[in-house]
């Protein structure tokens, strides 16, 4: 069941409703704020909408470098395993 959690982003409050623990919702929350800060600091821009989207832009490549290298890895692991089986198959 979904229940309201208060978070806060650049000062601003805001009430989200999540299926998840207020512990979970406040680090997401506070990953935000300190990505949109990051941006702030970093840009001469202070529109607020300008550092959101700059900030997922960051988040968002964060994400999908994850992804790859997760992506990659599990292709490697699946050679790997295949080349073992392979070896296994020649000896037997």
């Amino acid at each position: 069941m979904k229940k309201p959690i208060e978070i806060k982003i650049m000062g601003q409050k805001f009430m989200v409703r999540s299926d998840s623990n207020e512990d979970y919702v406040g680090k997401v929350a506070q990953y935000v704020d300190d990505k949109m800060n990051e941006v702030q600091k970093s840009s001469k821009s202070v529109a607020s909408l300008n550092v959101a989207i700059l900030a997922a832009m960051n988040i968002a490549d964060e994400f999908l470098k994850y992804k790859n290298e997760k992506e990659n890895r599990l292709h490697q692991a699946e050679k790997k395993i295949k080349d073992m089986i392979e070896l296994i198959d020649i000896q037997t």
